[in-house]
C-alpha cells in the first residue's frame, strides 16, 4: 500500500508517493521532514492516515479504518470537518457559508474554543481555530486509524495571549465512534488561565431534534440578550428546537443523547468536559439552520496552570 505525501515547493505542492507503514500497531520508525504541508518539520504517517489537499488547496488529513468508517480533519484550526459511519452517513456538518481560505475559522465540523470561550478581551473564541496546527504522531490499532495534532505558543498567538503552551489533540477513529482528548500543558514560567470547548456541529433535521439528558442542569440562557444571560434550571427530559437557541448547561452529566432527527442516536460522552453548550441560529442563520444543530462540550469556568501542569479533556461520539 501507498500513501499520498505532499510537499510544497516554489509553484505549489508536490505529490509524492511514499510505502505506507503497514505494521498493524504502529508509531512511525521514519518521520518525513521538510513537509510544509503538516505545518511543522516532521511529519509521521501510519496505515489508515493519508496527508492530501482539502478545499482550497488546505493539508488535510484523511483517517479511513478497516472497517468502514472515515474522518477528515484539517490542520488549520485542527479542525475535524466530517466523521462518515459505516453506512457512508456523515454525522457532522460544514455550513454551506465556510471559507477555507485561512482569512477566518472554519465553520463547521468540531472547532477548537481556545484559549478562550465566547467574547473576551481576544477575538471570538480565542485563535485556535484560526492556526495551523502539526501533525507530531499517527498509528493505526487494530485497524483504527489515529493521530495527534499540537499546537504551540507563537507571535500571532502571544500578541493576543502573552503564554508559552502546547496543546495536543488526539482523534482516533472506530467502527462506530469518534474519540478525541485535548491535552494543554503550561509551558510558560507563569500561570495562566484560559476556558475552552469543541463547538461541535452535527447533521440534523432541527424540526425532529432532540436532546436528552440535560435535566436538572442549571442553565445560562443567552437569548434574548447574550450579555445578560438568564439563570435558570433545565426541567425537560427531551430538549427540543422549535426557534432560536444559545443556552449553557453548568455542571452537565458525563453523557448526552442526540437525535439527530435524521434516524441517527448519537451518544456524546465526556470525561472533564464539565459543561454542555446547545446552539442553532434559526433565521439568523436562514440558509442552513434547519440541517445542523451545535451540542458542545465545554469548560466555561476558567481554568489556571501552573507552569509545567496540564489539564486533559475527553470527548466520545459514537452510535449504537
Amino acid at each position: 500500500p501507498f500513501c499520498l505525501i505532499i510537499e510544497e515547493n516554489g509553484d505549489g505542492f508536490d505529490e509524492i508517493f511514499v510505502p505506507s507503514l503497514n505494521s498493524p500497531n504502529l508509531r512511525p520508525t521514519k518521520r518525513y521532514s521538510g513537509m510544509a504541508v503538516a505545518a511543522s518539520n516532521q511529519d509521521a504517517v501510519a496505515l489508515g492516515v493519508t496527508v492530501t489537499q482539502g478545499e482550497g488547496n488546505l493539508p488535510k488529513l484523511l483517517l479511513t479504518s478497516d472497517h468502514g468508517s472515515e474522518a477528515e480533519i484539517y490542520l488549520f484550526g485542527g479542525c475535524i470537518t466530517s466523521w462518515k459511519v459505516p453506512s457512508g452517513r456523515d454525522l457532522l456538518f460544514v455550513r454551506p457559508d465556510a471559507v477555507f481560505d485561512k482569512k477566518k475559522p472554519i465553520s463547521g465540523g468540531i472547532p477548537h474554543c481556545f484559549p478562550q470561550f465566547g467574547p473576551g478581551i481576544m477575538q471570538q473564541h480565542g485563535f485556535a481555530r484560526n492556526m495551523d496546527w502539526s501533525l507530531v504522531e499517527s498509528e493505526n490499532v487494530e485497524g483504527n486509524p489515529n493521530v495527534t495534532l499540537e499546537l504551540k505558543d507563537s507571535p500571532y498567538s502571544r500578541a493576543m495571549w502573552d503564554f508559552g503552551f502546547q496543546a495536543r489533540y488526539k482523534v482516533v477513529l472506530n467502527t462506530k465512534s469518534l474519540s478525541t482528548e485535548l491535552k494543554v500543558t503550561n509551558t510558560d514560567n507563569k500561570p495562566f488561565t484560559f476556558s475552552t470547548a469543541l463547538h461541535s456541529y452535527f447533521r440534523a433535521s432541527i424540526t425532529g431534534v432532540s436532546v436528552k439528558g440535560l435535566k436538572g442542569c442549571k442553565t445560562l440562557n443567552k437569548d434574548p440578550d447574550p450579555k445578560n444571560p438568564i439563570e435558570g434550571r433545565e426541567e425537560r427530559d427531551a430538549i427540543t428546537f422549535p426557534g432560536f437557541v444559545d443556552c449553557i448547561y453548568l455542571d452537565a452529566p458525563n453523557e448526552v443523547h442526540l437525535d439527530n432527527g435524521l434516524g441517527d442516536v448519537i451518544s456524546i460522552r465526556n470525561t472533564n468536559w464539565s459543561d454542555a453548550v446547545l446552539w442553532n441560529p434559526h433565521l439568523q442563520m436562514e440558509a442552513c439552520y434547519k440541517d445542523f444543530v451545535c451540542v458542545e462540550n465545554a469548560k466555561i469556568g476558567t481554568i489556571q496552570l501552573e507552569p509545567e501542569q496540564s489539564w486533559i479533556a475527553k470527548q466520545h461520539l459514537s452510535i449504537a
